[in-house]
């Protein structure tokens, strides 16, 4: 694709500026009633923040301006202002907290932090976009011209950082065309179009909200439906309030919702297609015959260098074929890995839609030594190329000599009838370098029974010896990011020191 016909944000959104049937709705907090704005009012709305926050601006230091708000109709101005202006949003994760959040602030060169009620953190500077003071400014500005004037798909469109499961976060440099490309093709793959209204559940300061769902909709010219957190009870009743026929996930959503009770209606929806990555594989299937959706798991990180995408010949737990340059090599020698054989998924063409990541030289040259993309997962493929995830390589652990990936392990664990969420990890151990450890969180009303679970892993033919848990601790939660990803790195800390009951598991003879 060269510049000429890469698409850009602003392109997208300039074909709404008078658009009056379509826009935005959300749930208002106060009355529960469904608001809604036109994509024509909403950009005018834009242009009115974006000479606001261009006057508070030194035009003598980047644009960049952070964004601590939930899936606001604000939030929503912002992207639109950015379209306009040049002002490059910057997406904060409110889940972090103090010294942490200010660090990204600082290293992302946020100028200005917007911030509303449910988000802003003390100690932390931000403007009040909820304040009276604030609105007046906004109205007073209403009539600013709107004019997106020539945007280059190159250009910075904003920043988003990496979920930081594995050190600190990563602002990564999200194009136009990076944000641009994603919403056109999902568009047509999906035959998205002006009567949809796509339900964004999914944080907006994270990529798979920005590309996979507020996207889309732009390039769709459809409507949104605004959630400000998800939550798994009022999925379905946004979905049926907004009349919504599109939705992405990332993570665990489809198993939460899938934990809901059931209702004889549960199929009677106007969703057509669930759109995600991450869901797990037991429940993508579940979901599609209960709520009658059709869901399509692709993979693909904040980065973008690398995508799989399931095919209807992938086999079950597959993430899709390995095509292009995206292949599997071994982690030590960098040779591609024959079948079974765990190593670290690569795209050898290049980075894909990896656009680089502000102020962090050495992580940007690290994820592209040698001129190929290393997207830091691991992976094994089949002998017809079709691809499996086996976890990050910060997940990697080191068994008595041997290499071995967190996710298989997971995957085998999840078929017990008693689990509902599972996580393995290494912890210490001065004999063998790790060993392997789960922490698992039990479906209502089960206890865990050490003889039964040794029985279980007895009784699967494809658990390795080295694969075999040493201690399982039974958590009432697993603790996680605000996009769902478990955060291994606290549950390898703590080890069998916690606070939850820990069973060893005495191993088996076979």
């Amino acid at each position: 694709m060269t510049a000429a016909t890469a698409p850009t944000v602003s392109a997208l959104l300039s074909d709404l500026t008078e658009v009056d049937d379509r826009g935005v709705r959300w749930v208002d907090p106060d009355s529960g009633s469904v608001s809604f704005v036109s994509w024509r009012d909403h950009i005018r709305d834009g242009a009115a923040l974006a000479s606001a926050l261009r006057d508070r601006l030194d035009g003598d230091r980047p644009a960049h301006v952070g964004v601590l708000l939930g899936n606001t109709p604000f939030f929503a101005t912002v992207l639109v202002a950015a379209a306009l202006s040049g002002i490059v949003p910057v997406g904060l994760n409110p889940t972090r907290r103090g010294v942490a959040l200010q660090r990204d602030i600082d290293h992302a060169d946020c100028q200005l932090v917007l911030a509303d009620a449910e988000n802003a953190q003390p100690g932390i500077e931000a403007i009040d976009v909820e304040s009276g003071e604030f609105a007046a400014e906004l109205a007073a500005r209403r009539g600013a011209p709107v004019d997106f004037g020539a945007s280059d798909p190159d250009d910075l469109f904003m920043l988003i950082f990496t979920s930081g499961t594995s050190g600190d976060p990563k602002a990564v440099r999200c194009t136009h065309e990076k944000v641009a490309f994603p919403g056109r093709m999902l568009a047509e793959r999906f035959g998205l179009g002006p009567a949809d209204t796509c339900y964004l559940s999914m944080p907006l300061f994270h990529s798979n909200a920005i590309m996979a769902g507020w996207a889309p909709a732009v390039a769709a010219g459809a409507s949104i439906g605004l959630r400000r957190k998800f939550s798994a009870s009022q999925f379905f009743p946004d979905v049926r309030r907004f009349g919504a026929t599109y939705a992405n996930y990332v993570g665990k959503p489809l198993s939460y919702i899938l934990a809901t009770p059931q209702r004889p209606d549960d199929a009677d929806n106007p969703l057509r297609i669930a759109y995600g990555n991450e869901g797990a594989p037991r429940d993508l299937v579940r979901f599609a015959e209960r709520f009658g959706v059709r869901v399509v798991d692709g993979f693909g990180s904040s980065e973008g260098g690398v995508s799989i995408a399931r095919t209807p010949d992938t086999p079950d737990g597959a993430l899709g074929p390995l095509l292009g340059g995206v292949t599997i090599v071994d982690v030590d020698t960098g040779t591609v890995c024959p079948p079974g054989v765990v190593g670290e998924l690569v795209n050898t063409d290049g980075p894909g839609q990896f656009r680089g990541y502000y102020k962090d030289p050495d992580a940007e040259a690290e994820r592209m030594r040698g001129g190929v993309y290393h997207s830091g997962d691991l992976a094994y493929r089949d002998e017809n190329g079709f691809a499996y995830f086996a976890g990050r390589l910060g997940d990697w652990m080191r068994v008595d000599g041997e290499n071995i990936g967190t996710a298989p392990v997971e995957r085998i664990l999840m078929r017990h009838p008693d689990i509902s969420e599972v996580a393995v990890y290494p912890i210490p151990d001065p004999a063998v370098g790790d060993q392997v450890m789960a922490a698992v969180v039990l479906r209502d009303g089960a206890t865990f029974d050490p003889v039964r679970f040794t029985e279980f892993l007895s009784s699967q033919t494809d658990l390795g010896p080295k694969q075999w848990p040493a201690y399982v601790r039974v958590c009432t939660e697993l603790p996680r990011t605000e996009t769902f990803k478990v955060l291994k790195r606290h549950l390898s800390a703590e080890a069998t020191t916690c606070a939850d009951p820990v069973h060893p598991v005495p191993r088996s003879r076979r």
